[in-house]
């Protein structure tokens, strides 16, 4: 069974991934007391990759909102001394990165973009996911690791960070059921985006765990495959909830900016199946569902084992380590 180090695992994604890496490796998970990133300096930090001895790094840390300063520390430097780190004390092992589809910035409308597309990131927050994606692309290129990179598009499922549209909208059906209101208010952009189930993109970093060295494909598209209008999303997800009211126009969050700036985006998924063997299985239907059950109809988001909501374990396998004490890590597109 192979040792898989996973960072972030407290976070949305990480939450996921380490339920379903468990049942397939021994997988370590240190939480921020012992492994904060960005303040563990790089000696800390190579010498713990030298006791766990992992076959496997992957990081799922990072953050979704700060300034330009927090996110540069969160992805970029934090990346630059894993590079470091398991360079010197696990040369051997595969490190995979969690990106973003942010990274692309504006794609044209109406295509699904591939990784070979040219990023030009609309926001601070995209654009130091993709410079940290340039520093594992060159330890790869280079040879100094073998390194892969998962381009995350919007990912949708239980246990969705608060600032999130879908958690807001999951909040505000969630009071008005409470209250015995009609409608609900939210602000909504004319946006498309690709929604990928987040037990999908857990079994894609799996995928990534297990494939054959990648070559010059180490950036992956991990979505659905398929744009869908936020307005139809929302709409959707209050009908899963059975809320039959009215939705009417509202006010934006504050970083809602940044996700107008990019009126499209879907994801081109062929590298995945090729290099990793990967589909997405879980259509927006069933990924809605499982938000409402874990978060909508259980106030306090119930607990999320890999999907499994309310003290279902996942089974086989063995985790080690502690858990994660707070989600650290996310991904949003735009």
């Amino acid at each position: 069974m192979s040792r898989v180090l996973l960072l972030g695992a407290g976070g949305f994604l990480g939450r996921h991934i380490r339920a379903l890496l468990a049942e397939h490796a021994t997988v370590r998970s240190p939480d921020r007391a012992r492994c904060d990133l960005v303040g563990m300096d790089l000696p800390a930090l190579t010498a713990l990759i030298a006791r766990e001895r992992p076959d496997v790094v992957v990081t799922a840390a990072g953050r979704i909102v700060g300034s330009g300063h927090d996110f540069v520390q969160a992805h970029v430097v934090t990346t630059a001394k894993l590079i470091e780190a398991v360079a010197v004390a696990a040369p051997g092992a595969r490190l995979i990165r969690i990106g973003s589809a942010a990274e692309y910035g504006v794609v044209p409308y109406g295509r699904a973009v591939r990784e070979e597309h040219p990023g030009r990131p609309v926001s601070e927050y995209g654009l130091s996911h993709l410079a940290a994606t340039g520093l594992a692309e060159l330890a790869g290129d280079t040879g100094r690791l073998d390194t892969i990179v998962l381009r995350v598009f919007n990912p949708v499922g239980p246990g969705m960070p608060s600032g999130n549209m879908l958690a807001r909208v999951t909040a505000l059906v969630r009071a008005a059921a409470a209250g015995g209101a009609g409608d609900i208010a939210l602000g909504l952009h004319d946006t498309y985006r690709d929604l990928v189930d987040v037990r999908d993109v857990a079994a894609a970093v799996l995928a990534a765990t297990r494939c054959a060295a990648v070559g010059a494909e180490r950036v992956v598209n991990v979505g659905s495959g398929r744009a869908v209008a936020t307005r139809d999303v929302v709409r959707l997800l209050a009908d899963v909830a059975g809320f039959t009211g009215r939705i009417r126009e509202g006010g934006f969050p504050p970083d809602a900016t940044r996700s107008a700036a990019v009126p499209w985006m879907c994801a081109d998924v062929d590298r995945a199946r090729r290099v990793l063997g990967w589909t997405p299985t879980y259509d927006l239907d069933a990924s809605l569902r499982a938000l409402w059950r874990a978060d909508g109809e259980h106030a306090d988001g119930g607990r999320v084992d890999g999907g499994r909501v309310d003290g279902e374990r996942a089974a086989g396998g063995r985790v080690d380590g502690e858990r994660a004490d707070r989600p650290v890590a996310g991904v949003a597109a735009g």
